[in-house]
């Protein structure tokens, strides 16, 4: 009864005041759930923007001090409180559920259009006080819908973090240029019900915009849940490897792949999933598909599942059959004791272990795959680790933190993790505009998605602090796409005589040199 009376208050205003915001000038990761905006209009055909904002906007807002919750997690929690998805729930409801996601902010928000102008506005809700922001508005064109959501997202960035969002520019440069109809037909894909509409509207996303991460990634999904596993396998080999969504595309290729009997596809696709994070299921399937293709090691990788969660009956089981395939009785028995000790009914692993000291052979099974993917828990894992790390630099300068941040972009960098090495970079740049690593970091990345202007500019700005050689090659990369090979051997040789010994650009050299001389072999001989 209390809920509901704080509830009907901030329906009717009483308590729109500003949101209480840490005081600390870096403060903890918060979670946020971005609600479905409501439709205020009276325009037909246009009820999908509700679900497009929170598409948008959580894909923006993700960051190093902001968790979003999943489209997934907030459907699973609505079917928790038995809501069926086509039903729109109250906003009583909605905090009711947002409340047991246990998450520090809610954002609710309409939009309108009046034939000429949309328009849209939101406020954020503090959990822990009951209290609203003011309302934070864009308005524009429909054609440009995005620069609204993407106006509405800066405008919450920075109440959520005002010490630490980059600047507004900056914010809405990094936006992804989606088409608005590829945003559409994307968004009534994951709202429609049935399989067959869900995957008509994501095939016309990705006729629209072929390299739609999210498109990629739902599409696959789409197909994998229908057991469509070669087509499923087809799509999913397009997805990106640089983008946020990698992790799970790659990992639903390596099942894909594996129930079609692609081993050499399924190990390259889980292998790829362990060089970004370290999830046990992950290190588990890396096993099983070693295995499959008869290769040493797999117990290797069931190990590291064991060590890494030990309640799990499977990843047991799985290192009890690598000791016994490898001939080590004593350790498969070990495993298979605890196997039971966790799943007493488990049959394969009770037959396996009285089969042990028979004088016949036993029927060795086959080792088992994990198909669920937690990327989610690590994450939120990753980011407690990271308020304690934050926490530890209290007090330091600046440009030591700044240096703190760059160091981990790198190493996000190395493993494939380019969204989360993109924050942690501006992060960097934002405590120390003269950080050159920052700046070399975040043109490295917008290079790989095809930004050569923002990735010079980058490059430029990290020369103008201090001579850098991987500066020079990101310049000398975009000059040899633009066939400017005389500018990119200047800018590979001053990172030469930088670095002398640098095997990147010594590799480059010869790249730029060869193209020179294709070049001479196809001019016309004077």
């Amino acid at each position: 009864m209390r809920a509901s009376k704080i509830f009907l208050a901030f329906l009717l205003g009483v308590l729109t005041c500003p949101v209480a915001t840490a005081q600390a000038d870096f403060p903890s990761t918060r979670t946020l759930i971005i609600l479905p905006f409501e439709n205020a209009s009276k325009v037909p055909g246009i009820e999908w923007i509700g679900e497009a904002f929170p598409e948008v906007m959580g894909q923006r807002l993700n960051s190093a001090h902001v968790y979003v919750i999943s489209r997934d997690d907030r459907v699973a929690a609505f079917d928790r409180s038995g809501i069926p998805q086509n039903v729109k729930p109250s906003r009583a409801t909605m905090y009711r559920i947002s409340q047991q996601l246990d998450v520090d902010y809610m954002l609710v928000g309409e939009y309108n259009f009046d034939g000429q102008t949309f328009s849209a506005s939101a406020q954020l809700m503090d959990m822990k006080t009951l209290r609203l922001s003011p309302a934070m508005r864009g308005s524009g064109p429909l054609p440009r819908l995005l620069d609204v959501q993407n106006s509405i997202a800066w405008q919450t960035a920075k109440l959520l973090a005002p010490k630490i969002a980059v600047n507004q520019q900056e914010f809405l440069q990094a936006a992804p240029a989606i088409r608005l109809d590829a945003l559409e037909a994307y968004t009534r894909g994951i709202i429609v019900p049935t399989r067959p509409e869900k995957i008509r509207y994501f095939r016309g996303a990705l006729r629209i915009h072929p390299d739609y991460p999210e498109a990629i990634l739902q599409l696959g999904k789409t197909y994998f849940a229908a057991r469509d596993y070669p087509q499923a396998a087809k799509v999913l080999a397009g997805a990106s490897r640089t983008d946020s969504t990698s992790g799970e595309a790659n990992f639903l290729l390596g099942l894909a792949a594996f129930y079609t009997g692609d081993y050499v596809q399924a190990e390259e696709a889980f292998a790829f999933c362990a060089s970004r994070l370290p999830l046990t299921e992950v290190y588990n399937n890396v096993g099983v598909v070693a295995a499959r293709r008869g290769k040493r090691g797999a117990a290797e990788y069931f190990q590291k599942a064991v060590e890494a969660d030990a309640s799990d009956p499977d990843y047991h089981f799985n290192l009890a059959v690598a000791f016994y395939r490898a001939g080590d009785i004593t350790g498969a028995a070990r495993q298979l004791r605890e196997t039971l000790a966790r799943r007493p009914n488990d049959a394969e692993a009770r037959t396996l272990l009285g089969s042990i000291g028979a004088t016949t052979t036993a029927r060795i099974p086959l080792e088992r795959i994990k198909s669920n993917y937690d990327e989610t828990s690590y994450r939120q894992l990753a980011l407690e680790k990271q308020d304690a790390q934050e926490a530890g630099l209290t007090g330091v300068s600046a440009s030591r933190h700044a240096a703190f941040h760059v160091d981990r972009g790198r190493e996000l960098l190395a493993r494939g993790l380019h969204a989360d090495a993109e924050r942690e970079f501006r992060e960097a740049m934002q405590r120390d505009r003269n950080n050159a690593g920052a700046h070399v970091g975040l043109a490295r990345i917008l290079e790989a998605k095809k930004d050569a202007q923002g990735a010079r500019a980058q490059a430029e700005a990290a020369l103008r602090i201090t001579p850098n050689a991987d500066a020079f090659l990101v310049l000398a990369r975009i000059d040899m796409e633009d066939n400017n090979l005389a500018r990119a051997t200047q800018s590979v040789d001053r990172a030469l005589a930088l670095e002398p010994g640098n095997l990147a650009a010594q590799a480059l050299k010869r790249t730029i040199g060869d193209k020179l001389a294709e070049q001479m072999q196809s001019s016309p001989q004077q």
